[in-house]
């Protein structure tokens, strides 16, 4: 066997050039056999097949309502988005048209919505019943209703129920009334899988008070109209703080009342 390297070998050279040849004349052949893909038209007319328009996608309008107003049924209220004005009073009220605790009213689109979403939850379960326990609350109702507690009930002026778009519900048996363990009752459990087709968010989901700034309230419903509400669901998003792009209010700022 010669020691000589491979490329300082004559018959090297030869075997090279005989594979370029080969290789050369075998792309040729191969570019001249190949057989194209069919087009678009049919054999029978020659048409060319007209190609389906993409369906578009349909682009949720954030700005329709305004977030800012307590007459707009978008309004975002909390520690740090009090009332304007503070004492506002909602034009349309009436009263509550299923069962309540006591006597209590409800913006008349919120009102409707909520006998919707009562007639539906009763077709399904026919022994259960869904109570108001507190709807519209004035700014001096606020007053009286506020305990200091800043994690349970918010200031006047910083109250979803004085939209009148909110309203606390409870179970027709008196069980878990304004208590965590209500969203673990038939009517919880149900109102938190359904509510969204009638209109209404839960309002303060659990884990999220470092966005809402309230803990768990598994009764506390916000009327906000089954176009936004169904939205959020579709999305996954929980609080209104997160799907119109808000800062978190944990707290009250120190310019509030």
């Amino acid at each position: 066997m010669s020691s000589r390297p491979l490329r300082q070998r004559s018959g090297f050279w030869w075997a090279l050039f005989a594979a370029i040849v080969i290789v050369g004349a075998g792309a040729s052949f191969i570019g001249i056999s190949v057989v194209h893909p069919p087009s678009t038209a049919t054999a029978s007319t020659g048409s060319v097949r007209p190609q389906a328009d993409p369906t578009p996608t349909p682009t949720f309008d954030m700005r329709k309502y305004t977030i800012n107003s307590p007459a707009s049924r978008w309004v975002v209220v909390d520690k740090l988005r009090p009332l304007n004005p503070i004492g506002y009073i909602p034009p349309d009220l009436v009263h509550v048209s299923i069962a309540s605790t006591f006597s209590t009213t409800l913006r008349r689109e919120a009102n409707s919505a909520l006998v919707t979403m009562q007639a539906a939850f009763k077709r399904s379960h026919t022994s259960y019943g869904l109570v108001v326990h507190s709807a519209y609350r004035s700014y001096k109702t606020q007053q009286a209703v506020w305990d200091g507690d800043y994690n349970l009930t918010a200031k006047p002026g910083y109250s979803e129920h004085q939209t009148g778009w909110a309203v606390d519900l409870g179970a027709k048996s008196g069980k878990c009334s304004i208590y965590e363990c209500f969203g673990a009752l038939t009517e919880g459990v149900w109102l938190a899988a359904n509510s969204y087709k009638y209109g209404f968010i839960l309002r303060y989901p659990k884990g999220m008070q470092n966005v809402t700034g309230f803990q768990y309230e598994p009764w506390h419903f916000r009327y906000v109209g089954v176009e936004l509400a169904t939205e959020m669901h579709n999305r996954g998003i929980k609080t209104l703080e997160q799907f119109f792009g808000l800062p978190n209010a944990p707290k009250y700022n120190r310019w509030g009342h």
